[in-house]
């Protein structure tokens, strides 16, 4: 299982929104809106770093007000 956090920009006034909208999409276990440089901060899973790249530019990604995303995958060392 591959994890990760995924940080998110908007669109001003969006960040609300785009957490709710993306908090139901599968695969992600939690989505919050946040303060500072990023508006939302979102924690993902899936079986295989493929699937989690698919996970982000094809659903996370296409939800309307997101500006800019960054993955950040989780290591264990």
């Amino acid at each position: 299982m591959v994890q990760a956090y995924i940080l998110i920009q908007t669109e001003v006034g969006k960040a609300a929104d785009v957490a709710s909208e993306i908090g139901t999409i599968s695969g992600v276990t939690q989505a919050d809106d946040v303060t500072g440089p990023y508006d939302v901060i979102v924690r993902a899973e899936a079986r295989s770093v493929d699937e989690l790249g698919k996970l982000v530019v094809a659903q996370i990604q296409a939800v309307d007000g997101i500006t800019r995303t960054l993955t950040c995958p989780i290591v264990h060392i």
